[in-house]
């Protein structure tokens, strides 16, 4: 009997309801052509397939999230790492959540769009390719590894990323290993607490070089409506009356390779001298009690 009440209470799946009338309606007013309303369904439906977690989100969270990535051209597919859909377990309300998460490959998707920048990069340095670096002057020399295979043995030691302008305006910016690890340390509880899920654990170098572009363009660049736009949602559970939900008690659900899980949402400092809190990459811990997760908070 209780297996029979079961199946009847087990919500629809995301594809049943995806291509209901109300959201097919939805969609169609927001993208205003068919074509890529069907496009649209199609990229954001094969990404819920490939990660049961998302199967499980309330699926107006990942439609919102969906149609924002959308809006701003840039794919869902965690191959490619413009953003992400990241599932949220939500005890607090009892729900799971699909939080917008922008990858470094998005920013900068963003960041050439715009048409502001006529070169803009951000790399891992490794051993020996620090020459100098003279941040009174905004001065660096840099010497690249070109034989990959060597450069991927070596250890990393900083990061650099730098823009130019059409005018000729350069900004470069570099911080130490030490100084990014500080920087993890600060802003990431679960880098902190050493649980071994997190994304600073699982790929330093890829969170750093977000770490670094949000550092650089955050304080120094131009920023389209398109990035702000992006940079506003980064983090966020998007509602359907356009709102956006930064929730940091919250645990994240799991979720197979390549998509990572997020950690915690961490709000960004507004004053420009002091380092810019990253909403975190996704990370991928096991479901834990709200006992284990307020630990993890301090």
């Amino acid at each position: 009997m209780n297996n029979q009440l079961a199946k009847q209470e087990k919500k629809p799946s995301f594809g049943v309801m995806i291509n209901s009338t109300g959201y097919k309606t939805l969609i169609n007013r927001t993208l205003g052509d068919p074509k890529k309303a069907t496009r649209f369904v199609t990229a954001i439906s094969s990404a819920v397939a490939t990660n049961p977690a998302l199967q499980e989100c309330d699926a107006a969270t990942i439609v919102s999230a969906g149609l924002l990535g959308e809006t701003l051209n840039l794919s869902p597919s965690p191959q490619l790492g413009q953003y992400y859909l990241v599932p949220f377990k939500d005890r607090k309300n009892n729900r799971t959540t699909a939080q917008f998460q922008l990858g470094y490959r998005g920013m900068l998707q963003l960041a050439q769009r715009s048409g502001e920048y006529k070169r803009i990069n951000a790399m891992a340095v490794k051993e020996g390719e620090l020459i100098r670096y003279d941040a009174f002057m905004d001065e660096i020399e840099l010497k690249y590894i070109e034989d990959e295979e060597q450069r991927q043995s070596l250890p990393t030691i900083g990061y650099f990323a730098m823009f130019e302008y059409h005018n000729g305006f350069r900004k470069v910016l570099y911080w130490s290993k030490a100084k990014m690890e500080q920087h993890a340390l600060t802003y990431s509880q679960g880098y902190r607490a050493k649980k071994g899920y997190t994304f600073w654990e699982k790929d330093f170098d890829a969170m750093g070089i977000k770490t670094m572009l949000r550092q650089l363009l955050s304080k120094w660049g131009m920023m389209s409506l398109e990035m702000q736009k992006a940079y506003e949602a980064d983090g966020g559970v998007l509602n359907q009356d356009g709102s956006i939900d930064y929730v940091d008690t919250v645990e994240a659900a799991p979720q197979p390779e390549p998509v990572p899980v997020a950690e915690e949402v961490v709000q960004e400092a507004q004053q420009q001298p002091d380092p810019i809190p990253e909403p975190p990459m996704p990370d991928e811990p096991p479901f834990v009690d709200d006992d284990d997760f307020a630990s993890l908070m301090g």
